[in-house]
Formats: structure tokens, sequence, C-alpha cells
């Protein structure tokens, strides 16, 4: 008998090549639904690196990695603004994900976090506080990002006053 197929609102587990990067794909994107848990101990941090059709969110603390990936829905139609109102969609499940993270670094292309970070302020002003940085980048692998990441916020949280994790 083959085994079942996921229920579709739950998270499909896409294993990546580095052991330490677990890669989580929604398949409705199910605002709802937050695969990563809460950490048991310590602050997480997350880095997002966003375009107009895809993110990867990844929070990480000392020890562990968890990745998210996101992909637009584009549903062309002849209608006025439609790619407007697709683009909000799509940052505004970005947004979903990251609730709850105290501390993002966004990472992408300059005229995407231009366009994600007026969403933010626009329509989300409470994630707006919580976003450390903009920082542009150009196809960074999972270990590029993180790594940036973490120096990131190991600059970031020592300028705070805050204890460097060990």
């Amino acid at each position: 008998m083959p085994p079942a197929a996921p229920h579709p609102t739950q998270p499909t587990v896409r294993p990546s090549v580095r052991p330490s990067v677990r890669l989580l794909t929604h398949p409705t994107a199910h605002p709802l639904i937050h695969p990563n848990p809460e950490p048991s101990h310590g602050p997480f941090h997350a880095v997002v690196r966003i375009d107009h059709h895809s993110a990867q969110v990844l929070q990480f603390d000392a020890e562990q990695v968890q990745g998210l990936a996101l992909k637009a829905h584009s549903h062309p139609t002849k209608q006025h603004g439609s790619a407007v109102r697709t683009e909000h969609g799509f940052f505004g499940q970005v947004c979903d994900a990251l609730a709850g993270i105290s501390e993002v670094l966004v990472a992408g292309s300059h005229t995407a976090q231009a366009d994600f970070r007026h969403y933010v302020e626009k329509h989300r002003p409470a994630l707006a506080a919580h976003i450390a940085a903009y920082e542009t980048v150009d196809h960074p692998s999972d270990n590029q990002l993180v790594a940036l990441a973490r120096a990131f916020f190991l600059k970031h949280d020592r300028m705070a006053g805050l204890p460097a994790p060990t």
C-alpha cells in the first residue's frame, strides 16, 4: 500500500542538501499554519530573502536553522491593478510567516526590498518595528544567507548591549 498523501493544509517537508537547514513549503501557503515551532531557549532571529515571486524565511539560533519557502500565486487578469493585489497578497503571506519573530533581517534585490518595505510600513506597521535592517544581496546560498544574518545579528546584539550567544 503506498503512503498516504499529506493533507493539503499540512506543510510538505523538502529535505535540503545540508542537514542543518530544513525547508518547509506550503502547497497553499495557509496563513494560520506556522511550521516553525517557538524555540525552547533563547530568541530566534530570522533572515528573509525576498523577491517579487518568492521568499525564503530562515529562522535560526546558535544551534539550529528552520526554513520556510513561499511562492507568489499569480493569476494574471486584464483587470487594472491585479498585479498589485497579487503582490500585496504575497507580501501579506510573508508577513504572516514572520509573526512572533523578534528581529528580522530582510535581504534581496533593492527593488524587492523597497516594495516589501513600503508594504510593511503601510499595511503592517507592527511588523516594521521588528525588522532590524534591509540588506541588498544577489542570490546567496542558504548557508551564505544564514552566515550573513548571524554576523549581522552578532554585531547588532553587541551594539544593543545584549550578551553574545555561546
